[in-house]
């Protein structure tokens, strides 16, 4: 943070503790030297304030808590830029990949440097590492086993289902059925195909599908006519007449999902004659799709959960469409 900013935070932070004990210190002087639990003479509603003090355990633990929270920031940071005397971090923040984090974590190892959030990350490496290592080597150790194997593994796909619970869930639901804009994983239909590679691939680089907005190129009239002939190639009912306008311009479409509207893996086209839609299969919503266009991210795992997890994470996302 800015220089003024850590200043004004470190203000607040210190000015906040010294100013509950000034105002503890205040409270428990003798103001008027009256006896404890003497009247103070003032009277309101009925109600008589007597003087009675702080008790006395209570007023010694909170001097303890201010004593406390003052070596706490002048070991730990919590004043602005401070980074306290011990130089602790709750992560590596600098990492970027998770082969950097290793690497860092490594050396700082050596060094008997590790942050909190590397030492647990390491300590869950040499709880779990191994296990997910068993899961998808072979005997050799540098060969992974087939997804298509893992996913006929019981304890493996366990293992690739507690993953997709704590990572993918949110999206895809907690039964990998999706919602609006994010896709069934259960159905058998593939936007970037659904080969145990093309899973794998999926899941540990992304993937970025953009389907551009037509609005202004057709008009209402084109996106109308587009729609009805897209309905069309999943067997809906749509005025015949519009339908065959809506071929004749349904031409700008066919680069990404091909004459015949069966869509294109490698662009991430959707089929359009499935019926399956992603953001909805009303008129209503193909054409607002057609006329505003659609951008869906898939964000990439490889850093996050590292190869062995996505191993296992692909062969569960695979037997979800393939359990037989």
């Amino acid at each position: 943070m800015s220089t003024f900013l850590s200043v004004f935070v470190t203000l607040i932070s210190l000015g906040t503790i010294f100013g509950c004990l000034a105002l503890l210190i205040w409270c428990s002087r003798d103001k008027m030297g009256m006896e404890d639990g003497a009247p103070t003479g003032h009277t309101y509603d009925g109600i008589t304030e007597l003087n009675n003090p702080l008790p006395k355990w209570w007023s010694y633990l909170f001097i303890f808590m201010v004593v406390f929270s003052l070596i706490y920031l002048a070991l730990y940071p919590g004043l602005g830029n401070f980074k306290g005397l011990l130089g602790w971090t709750s992560s590596n923040q600098n990492v970027r990949s998770l082969e950097e984090y290793h690497a860092a974590a490594a050396e700082a190892r050596e060094q008997g440097k590790l942050v909190q959030y590397d030492r647990e990350m390491v300590k869950a490496d040499e709880v779990f590492g191994a296990k997910f290592r068993e899961l998808t080597y072979e005997a050799d150790g540098t060969t992974y086993f087939a997804i298509a194997d893992i996913a006929q593994n019981e304890d493996a796909t366990k293992v690739g289902q507690r993953l997709f619970l704590q990572n993918c869930a949110q999206c895809h639901g907690s039964d990998a059925r999706g919602a609006r804009g994010f896709p069934n994983l259960t159905d058998g239909d593939w936007l970037w195909g659904g080969k145990p590679e093309q899973i794998k691939a999926t899941i540990m680089h992304g993937r970025q599908g953009a389907m551009p907005a037509w609005g202004d190129a057709l008009g209402e009239d084109g996106v109308r006519e587009v729609a009805s002939y897209v309905l069309s190639l999943s067997g809906r009912k749509v005025d015949a007449v519009e339908a065959q306008k809506g071929q004749a311009r349904f031409a700008v479409c066919a680069a990404c999902h091909g004459m015949d509207g069966t869509g294109n893996e490698m662009m991430g086209a959707p089929n359009l004659t499935d019926n399956i839609w992603l953001y909805g299969g009303s008129r209503a919503a193909v054409e607002d799709t057609i006329r505003h266009g659609r951008h869906g991210v898939m964000p990439a795992w490889k850093d996050i959960l590292g190869e062995d997890k996505v191993q296992l994470l692909s062969a569960y996302v695979y037997s979800l469409s393939n359990s037989n």
